[in-house]
């Protein structure tokens, strides 16, 4: 529990969030949390709660009916997004597209109903021709199966949460599984990556994307040894999906994932509490919408003179060829070099020992390649080029 909640980005937010004036954090002990009643937790005006493992989430909710906090997230809901049979359901009570699915259900026999094939299942009717996906219902087991038709090799790539480099591996293993109870959802041709999404409140999103565990399960990291993500922009549709989940789960902050696929974007998992691992801009607006709602709701309370900054730069206006105002969203440039023709590189095999004396003066054996831009760089490389070809 303390892992999340000491983590690198829970501390950038609190840190910014203390520079409200009339804002105090107060972290709970771990210890508290697990041994104290709740009458002897902390009093506090506003509570940030969220289910992790070995979290007492039912001792939150008897907090929070005791004390009466403002909740950033709300508590019961966080009952429903541990069942993704719920999840699901929310979803598609509020009309937010998801891939076609089916619930096996072995805790209810009577709704029941599995017949296997060599290349799919058909699930109480509903059939799913290989490749599909097998997700266990409890959103805490990240277990889940893709299974190849025969066509391709057949067999399944079984995912996992990430352990050290790898998040999945492939298995011979054609047959599902016969135990436990799944949901079965048709299979997303995505262009190899998961776009994942983060809210702060309903009118706020941050997306990345990363690489899809599906692929190979090998995992990218940079050099510090963070898995990498690429920047997202969300489509207006995606960003009424975004509001749509931030709602309707309750949750202030909250992540899940969304597969852009033929040309649709469907939500596949909701994560609740999740925030962005490292975006100092992301951490400055987390806090500065967090802090603006806490005071918002409580300083008429306690009677504090207080009101939203208004800051000109937050949004940006520009004149239109029709004399009305609009938003600037972003500036986007698209450029390549005018002295090089792509396609017309050169690769070659090399052996000799100048070419290995670069690669170690600049550290080409740490990352596995060698990039040589600056010019003092430049300038080495050409002098024993002419060395090498006189």
């Amino acid at each position: 529990m303390m892992k999340k909640s000491k983590s690198k980005p829970m501390t950038q937010i609190l840190e910014r969030l203390c520079k409200f004036e009339y804002i105090d954090v107060v972290i709970f002990s771990e210890e508290v949390i697990l041994e104290e009643p709740v009458e002897k937790w902390p009093h506090c005006d506003c509570l940030i709660s969220f289910h992790s493992r070995g979290f007492p989430l039912d001792k939150a909710v008897e907090y929070a009916k005791l004390r009466n906090p403002l909740l950033i997230n709300d508590l019961n809901m966080q009952y429903f997004i541990q069942d993704r049979r719920e999840v699901y359901r929310i979803l598609k009570e509020e009309f937010i597209e998801l891939p076609r699915y089916a619930v096996l259900n072995r805790d209810h026999p009577e709704e029941c109903n599995l017949v296997e094939g060599e290349d799919h299942v058909e699930v109480n009717g509903e059939v799913f021709p290989k490749p599909f996906v097998e997700k266990p219902v409890c959103a805490e087991d990240h277990n889940v199966y893709i299974y190849y038709p025969t066509s391709a090799g057949g067999g399944s790539q079984r995912l996992f949460r990430k352990i050290g480099s790898r998040s999945s591996v492939y298995s011979p293993e054609s047959s599902v599984r016969q135990t436990g109870s799944y949901i079965y959802e048709e299979f997303m041709p995505t262009d190899g990556t998961d776009v994942k999404v983060y809210t702060v409140g309903p009118d706020y999103a941050h997306a990345e994307a990363r690489k899809s565990p599906a692929l190979d399960g090998k995992v990218e990291r940079d050099s510090e040894g963070k898995e990498i993500r690429y920047p997202v922009m969300l489509t207006a549709f995606e960003k009424l999906v975004a509001r749509k989940v931030c709602l309707a789960f309750k949750q202030t902050v909250c992540g899940f994932d969304l597969l852009r696929a033929n040309g649709h974007s469907f939500v596949c998992d909701v994560n609740g509490f999740s925030f962005v691992k490292s975006s100092m801009k992301y951490y400055d607006d987390c806090a500065k919408i967090l802090g603006n709602m806490i005071m918002r709701e409580l300083a008429p309370k306690y009677s504090i003179p207080w009101s939203i900054p208004i800051e000109d730069e937050d949004i940006p206006i520009v004149p239109t060829t029709s004399g009305t105002m609009m938003e600037l969203r972003c500036v986007i440039a698209i450029i390549r070099h005018g002295d090089r023709t792509p396609k017309q590189k050169m690769k070659m095999e090399v052996r000799h020992h100048l070419f290995f004396e670069l690669f170690d003066k600049y550290g080409g054996y740490k990352t596995g390649k060698l990039k040589l831009k600056k010019p003092k760089q430049l300038q080495v490389s050409k002098q024993k080029a002419i060395l090498l070809f006189p």
